[in-house]
C-alpha cells in the first residue's frame, strides 16, 4: 500500500524573466527573450515530487481566486495529488515569485506569498482527516499554523518533516516540538546557527547548535555536491554524494525532501534514506526545468542500482 504523505506548504505562480540584465533606476530596457508561467512554491514541488515518486499526497496549501489559482489547481489534480484540502481564498491573490532570470549572473527573485499568509488552524484540522502516514511542511506558511499543524500529527502519532527553506533566524526552533527531522541547507544552517558548515567540523558545530534549538530526532543539513549530514545528538554521519553534470538545481531542494519523507517511511532508516534522497536530487539537477526534472521512484531506483559498486 502507498505511503499517504500530507504536504501542508506554500503554492506559488511562478513567472519566470529572462533578462540580459536588471534596468536601472527610471530605466527601459527591451527584451528580445521570453517569459513564463510555471507552477512553483515549494510546497507544490514536493507534493508532486511524492506523486511522482510513488507516494499518495495530499496538498493543504490555499490558492488566490484568480486565473493562476485556477492553473495551479488543476495542474495539482492532473499531477493526481489529492486536493480536497487546497482552499481558495477570497480575499488574497495566488502567490507569486518573480524570478528574473540574468543572464551571467545568479538569478533574483521576488515573491508575493498572497493566499499561502492565510492558511489557518481551521484549514489544518480539516487537513489532518485524511489520515496521513507523515507530515511534511516548512517554513513558507505562517509559523503558528506550522506549529498547529505539527501538534495535530503529534496527537496522530506521525513522523514529521520540517524543511527550513529560508533564513528567518527569529524563529524559535522550539515551538515546533518534537519532530523527526529538520532539513536545512548551509546558508539556512549559517542564519540559525553563525556557523558555515564547509568542513566536518563546523557541520558538526552546526548540527549541535540546531539540536540545542529544535526538538528534533535528526538534524539533516544539506551540502549540495558534498552530499547530506546527518546528526542525532550524539552520532553524526556523512552520505556521500552522487556525482552527475548539473544542468539546473531550482528543484533539487524539494526533490530530497520529497524523497527523504517517503524513503523513511518505508525503511525506518535514515541513512538508507538520505542515500535515496541524494540519489533523487541528482538526477533532478541533471535535468532543465522544475517539475518536468522530478525523477519517478523507478528511475531513483535504477539510478542506484547503476550506482553500486559489483
Amino acid at each position: 500500500m502507498k505511503k499517504r504523505i500530507l504536504v501542508i506548504a506554500s503554492s506559488n505562480m511562478n513567472m519566470v524573466l529572462n533578462i540580459h540584465r536588471i534596468p536601472g533606476a527610471g530605466e527601459t530596457v527591451y527584451e528580445k527573450g521570453n517569459y513564463a508561467f510555471i507552477p512553483g512554491g515549494r510546497g507544490g514541488n514536493v507534493a508532486v515530487a511524492v506523486s511522482k515518486l510513488g507516494g499518495d499526497c495530499v496538498l493543504s496549501t490555499r490558492l488566490g481566486n484568480d486565473a493562476c489559482g485556477n492553473i495551479l489547481k488543476k495542474f495539482y489534480a492532473n499531477s493526481m495529488l489529492d486536493t480536497r484540502f487546497v482552499k481558495t481564498d477570497t480575499a488574497l491573490q495566488t502567490g507569486l515569485c518573480v524570478i528574473f532570470a540574468e543572464a551571467n549572473s545568479a538569478g533574483r527573485m521576488t515573491v508575493y506569498p498572497g493566499a499561502n499568509d492565510n492558511l489557518c488552524n481551521d484549514d489544518i484540522e480539516e487537513a489532518f482527516m485524511c489520515y496521513p502516514d507523515a507530515l511534511y511542511a516548512n517554513f513558507e506558511i505562517p509559523f503558528a499554523s506550522l506549529v498547529t499543524a505539527c501538534k495535530y500529527a503529534r496527537k496522530q502519532e506521525l513522523p514529521i518533516f520540517i524543511d527550513a527553506c529560508h533564513t528567518d533566524n527569529n524563529i524559535n526552533l522550539s515551538l515546533l516540538g518534537e519532530i523527526t527531522a529538520l532539513s536545512l541547507n548551509e546558508s539556512e544552517a549559517y542564519a540559525f546557527t553563525s556557523i558555515m558548515p564547509t568542513t566536518m567540523e563546523n557541520c558538526l558545530r552546526a548540527a549541535s547548535e540546531l539540536h540545542k534549538k529544535a526538538k528534533a530526532k535528526y538534524i539533516v543539513i544539506k551540502l549540495g555536491d558534498r552530499g547530506s549530514f546527518v546528526y542525532d545528538g550524539i552520532h553524526y554521519n556523512v552520505i556521500s554524494p552522487y556525482e552527475v553534470d548539473v544542468a539546473d538545481k531550482s528543484a533539487a531542494g524539494d526533490a530530497f525532501g520529497a524523497s527523504l519523507t517517503l524513503e523513511y517511511l518505508r525503511c525506518g532508516d535514515i541513512t538508507l534514506a538520505l542515500r535515496y534522497a541524494n540519489a533523487a536530487a541528482a538526477i533532478t539537477v541533471s535535468r532543465n526545468g522544475s517539475f518536468s526534472s522530478l525523477p519517478s521512484g523507478e528511475e531513483v531506483t535504477e539510478f542506484i542500482k547503476s550506482r553500486e559498486i559489483i
